[in-house]
């Protein structure tokens, strides 16, 4: 297969710093979009990847999953693209497409697993996929997303994944106006729930353990804080939420929130990646309430492109800072001290 070389920034091990180096992209097939890349969000997954944080790492390491672009080549039997359109892509290049999951939309529960754009299979050049921190990528047209053009593009990057992850499960436990919604965590994830679910007409909380966010959280829509180390306060909440949309990326007591759970309501994980140990849900309010505990993973392409669209209409982006390729690994630094509201966004005219 013919292929081309494009500048990108990305990492050889888990100790070195992300600097430029040269990847190949293949030509396009007849059913593959090339996409010049103008923004990439920056995820925490990324740096957990470059880093070799969950194992399984392939390097060299080139993340990214937040892409935004411009079509600059179509195949012959690309339909939905042409050179010139605004596209993007998110966590997924590929899957199955034959699978259950599949032909039901769920691609990101492939039952053969999807091909993640970074460190996944390479299905045509063999070896392991490479992310959106380089100048261009090629992907089949089923995994590209149409972008609205009235939207600010840089700060769209992060709805293909932050946006995404939090949008699924809203819509999946059907969140509408008579829904009552609470986040925990307010980074990346926790403030597009808060956009998002108050853009669906719920009543929006947020879960925070510092008073200090209470004033940002307002900002973005959010109708009410529950400072979550304050007993009095969750007393008052007790089984007040329909769905709890849980954002936060470590090990972490989730009991005190399922008390405030609702009869029949859901808490949703999206941020959590590992065990349980000492902190394991009590079914004794799961039994009492028919509550549920449940988890999500990011969201499949039509349901992306959804959110896209409903995003358009509504004004939503993320809160984003501007970075450029250079500034890259001072912002994971800063990262691991959530020192970004919220989203960092690589502009990729600096690479």
């Amino acid at each position: 297969m013919n292929t081309f070389t494009v500048k990108a920034f990305g990492t050889e091990s888990n100790t070195a710093d992300l600097a430029e180096i040269n990847i190949e992209r293949r030509e396009v097939t007849p059913t593959d979009v090339e996409i010049e890349i103008l923004y990439c969000g920056v995820c925490h997954s990324d740096l957990h990847t470059a880093r070799n944080d969950w194992g399984g790492s392939m390097y060299p390491v080139v993340p990214g999953h937040e892409i935004v672009g411009k079509v600059t080549n179509v195949g012959a039997e690309v339909s939905k693209f042409k050179v010139g359109d605004l596209a993007a892509v998110g966590c997924m290049v590929d899957s199955c497409k034959e699978c259950e999951s599949c032909k039901h939309d769920l691609e990101q529960y492939c039952q053969k697993g999807f091909t993640g754009t970074y460190n996944g299979k390479d299905k045509h050049l063999g070896g392991h996929t490479f992310g959106g921190y380089s100048q261009k990528v090629v992907v089949d047209e089923h995994f590209v997303l149409s972008v609205p053009e009235n939207l600010d593009l840089a700060a769209v990057a992060p709805l293909l994944c932050a946006g995404i992850t939090t949008w699924s499960p809203l819509r999946h436990w059907n969140v509408g106006p008579d829904s009552k919604v609470a986040v925990v965590g307010l980074g990346g994830l926790g403030h597009m729930a808060i956009k998002l679910a108050k853009g669906l007409g719920a009543e929006v909380t947020l879960f925070s353990r510092t008073p200090g966010k209470t004033e940002d959280a307002k900002k973005l829509g959010a109708d009410h804080v529950v400072i979550s180390t304050e007993q009095e306060q969750m007393d008052a909440v007790k089984g007040k939420f329909d769905v709890i949309i849980d954002t936060v990326p470590y090990e972490h007591d989730v009991n005190p929130y399922m008390q405030t759970v609702a009869l029949n309501g859901t808490l949703v994980l999206v941020g959590f990646v590992g065990e349980f140990k000492e902190t394991e849900p009590s079914t004794r309010p799961l039994i009492f309430q028919r509550r549920s505990v449940a988890g999500s993973l990011i969201g499949g392409i039509a349901e992306t492109q959804e959110l896209l669209d409903f995003c358009g209409e509504h004004n939503i982006v993320s809160d984003i800072e501007l970075i450029k390729m250079s500034e890259i690994n001072e912002a994971y630094e800063r990262m691991l001290k959530s020192d970004v509201k919220y989203r960092f966004v690589i502009d990729m005219q600096s690479l």
